[in-house]
């Protein structure tokens, strides 16, 4: 984990089970420590600055990838990297990732972050972590069992055999850690996305407020004036 004054983040190392022509993802948790709004941002190959940098921009998709970091609150970052089509030399994987983030001014938005806010020049608070990239072998499906061991195999036999179970039970527990990384994975997608859906409510709903004030005002207005004509009728 990584502890610098505005944010903490874990993991300091994106694994990913690295297999051939699959997409695989991998996240990381940001932690604000601060009473502070804590800004963040990844940018595309069509923008001019990246505050999360990656040697290797093609390669990977980071979303979500602009945010705020609420006081004493999380946020949770996918990364998927594309479908590769040659393994790398013994698995190393040079890539690297640069986070940065800054202090934004309490109630501000997703469309109040700016670049400036990222200039050390400008006075502002900037911090920076590296993470790396690290490949790791994909968890091995069960060994099936062959057909008829059990009653081919002598006493001595068993004896080996319960000797030798471990290796199955790792793979199967390699297998479910799997399932469960991937599990995580997509409850923090559906969480980001309804994150992302209430934001919008929110938006909407401000906007609502408004037209229906008008809407009550001329509905308020209009009573008046057929009132005052009815008494004086």
């Amino acid at each position: 984990m990584s502890t610098g004054e505005l944010l903490s983040i874990e993991p300091l190392e994106l694994k990913f089970p690295f297999e051939l022509k699959k997409q695989i993802s991998s996240s990381l948790q940001l932690l604000n420590k601060t009473e502070n709004h804590v800004v963040f941002k990844e940018n595309g190959t069509n923008q001019k600055c990246s505050f999360v940098k990656t040697t290797n921009p093609k390669k990977y998709c980071v979303r979500p990838n602009t945010g705020i970091v609420l006081p004493r609150s999380t946020c949770d970052i996918i990364v998927t990297m594309q479908a590769q089509k040659e393994a790398p030399p013994d698995m190393h994987c040079k890539d690297k990732f640069l986070l940065q983030s800054a202090v934004a001014p309490a109630g501000s938005s997703l469309k109040d972050i700016s670049a400036d806010m990222f200039h050390k020049d400008s006075g502002h608070v900037v911090e920076e972590c590296k993470l790396k990239v690290v490949y790791v072998s994909p968890p091995q499906p069960p060994s099936p069992v062959p057909e008829g061991s059990e009653e081919s195999s002598s006493p001595k036999g068993s004896s080996t055999d319960i000797g030798n179970s471990s290796g199955p039970d790792l793979d199967s527990t390699k297998a479910l850690i799997s399932k469960l990384t991937e599990e995580k994975n997509n409850s923090i997608r559906r969480n980001i996305k309804l994150r992302q859906e209430l934001d919008l409510l929110k938006q909407d709903g401000k906007n609502n407020r408004g037209v229906s004030f008008i809407f009550v005002s001329i509905v308020g207005l209009i009573g008046i004036i057929v009132g005052y004509f009815i008494k004086k009728t």
